[in-house]
Formats: structure tokens, sequence, C-alpha cells
């Protein structure tokens, strides 16, 4: 039988196993101590919700597809037809291929090639380590053409919930600012997070007020922010990541809900930049030839 999701690259390291898939590149699952610190899918399940996806060259959403750069109109292909954006980058569905292979880690790679609304080649690694201290993931995107490119990057893992009610589980987003959106999730403005609902500077329950949500002003010790779910009945998970290459952070509990058992979850995804950052310029990366951009964010569990 052939997987939905190509090859499965699996690893099992002590404590640890995970398994990344080629199509996309992506982390289907990580389990520590035989519990899934994921919510994933299976192996002979197609990916949904952008489960565990890599989100290259830009995270989010592109209004209408449409974007400027070096003079030039540009249209993509529109991937989220209900509000009319283009979604999550260009590799998600493309087949990766395996780099290497060690006790402890798993490295993945692409290569992006021009396509319609996107004239340029980057070359992509993505490394899946643990260790004790957990997972850790590190990405290095490289512009291999001669013109400078249009860059952002963002991950997509979701922290399993298991049964949990997603009202009740709680998090801690120590960010000074979020994202206000539109009706088609495209931001209208960054806001403080003082006196609104979306202020999970301490840890607190989502309750009802659903989260799609970028932030940015995170809190950052020792180099990195923080971002924690905790579940009644489960270990607390922290999500990380090295705030200088990945200054923003998306959290989303919009799917948990509509999961079965095993499958709730509560994504938070690193980000170079917010949504529409190709037509805001908004912490939009320009890659000059030759140049490579490095990230590292991982997950943890107390």
């Amino acid at each position: 039988m052939t997987s939905p999701t190509g090859q499965q690259w699996l690893l099992s390291s002590g404590r640890d196993s995970l398994t990344v898939v080629e199509v996309g590149g992506g982390l289907r699952q990580w389990a520590r101590d035989g519990l899934e610190i994921l919510a994933g899918y299976a192996a002979d399940a197609p990916c949904t919700s952008g489960r565990g996806q890599q989100l290259i060259p830009w995270p989010n959403r592109i209004r209408d597809g449409r974007y400027s750069y070096a003079g030039v109109e540009r249209q993509l292909p529109i991937s989220e037809v209900e509000h009319h954006n283009a979604s999550h980058g260009l590799v998600r569905w493309s087949p990766w291929r395996l780099v290497e292979r060690t006790d402890s880690s798993i490295t993945v790679g692409h290569r992006l090639f021009p396509q319609p609304g996107w004239d340029w080649h980057l070359e992509s690694t993505t490394t899946y380590a643990v260790a004790p201290e957990g997972l850790t993931v590190t990405v290095r995107v490289t512009n291999v053409g001669e013109e400078t490119v249009p860059f952002g990057y963002g991950a997509h893992p979701y922290v399993a919930i298991g049964d949990a009610p997603v009202e009740e589980v709680e998090v801690r987003i120590a960010a000074t600012h979020f994202v206000e959106v539109d009706d088609r999730l495209i931001p209208v403005g960054t806001t403080p997070v003082e006196g609104s609902a979306f202020d999970h500077r301490e840890r607190k329950a989502i309750g009802t007020q659903r989260l799609d949500t970028a932030y940015t002003g995170l809190d950052v010790v020792d180099g990195r922010w923080t971002v924690t779910v905790a579940t009644t009945g489960r270990p607390v998970v922290d999500v990380w990541a090295d705030a200088q290459a990945l200054p923003w952070a998306q959290v989303f509990s919009g799917k948990a809900e509509a999961g079965q058992a095993g499958e709730h979850g509560i994504a938070v995804e690193p980000m170079t930049c917010p949504p529409n950052a190709f037509n805001s310029g908004d912490s939009l990366l320009e890659l000059a030839a030759g140049e490579t951009w490095t990230g590292t964010w991982g997950i943890s569990r107390r």
C-alpha cells in the first residue's frame, strides 16, 4: 500500500519515537515514553489541517495570492478557497528526500523551483533531532538562484491534548501584542494584549475565546521565546523558538473541537513573519543570492 504522505522515515531512539514523511518533509508523529506529544495522524492517512507541515516560502496567508516584488506583480494559485488566499507556502505537498539519518536525528531536503507566482530557487534542509531535553528542529534555507528572494518560514506542529475539552486547556503566551484580522484572516493591525481576551501572559484556560492569532513582542529568555500548553492528566508541553530567527508565534485552537479522541491538538506555530507579509513587508526577509537563513525551534515536555 502506498501512503498518502509517501515514505515514512521512522526514528526510534531511547525514550523517543518520531516519524518524518516524504510529502512536505513534515513531522507526522512524535512520542516520548509511549505518550504522543503531538496530535499527528496515521501512516495510512493524509495530512489534515497542516499537521506537522513546513511552511516555505511563506507562512500563513497572502491576500488574494497577489503581491508585488522587485517591481513585478505576481499571482499565486489560490489554495485557501474559502477566504480566497494563497496559504502556507509551496512545499507542503511536494516530495522531500532523505538527506541523512543518525541514531538521534533525521534530515530531509527539498529544492523549490520557479512556478506560477514564484520565480526563484530555494534549497531547504530540515533536521529533526531528539535528546533528553526534547525535540529540536533546525531549518536551513538557501537562495541557490541569482536574484534576491522574498522569504518567510513557519512550522505547524499541534500539541496533543487528548480528550480534554479545548476550553479547559491552559496556554501561556508571554507576548505584548497580537494581530487583529479581518473576516478573511488578513491582518488589519497589531494591538496590545493588555485588557483583551487574547492576553495569555499568565497561564489560563482558552475558554470560549478561540485562538487563531499571531503574537509578537514575545518574552525572550536565553534567546528563546516559549509558549506553554497544559492539559489535565498530561505532561505540560513547551514549544520554543530562537527569537531572533523566528520572532512570531501563531496559536490556533480551532481544530481541537473537531478532532476525535487522540487527535485533539493546539497548534503553536513558530514564524518569521505575520500573515500577508509579502504585501505588508512586516518582518519579511529577503535572501540575496547564495544567502542562507537558519532557524531553530523545538518542543519539550515536563
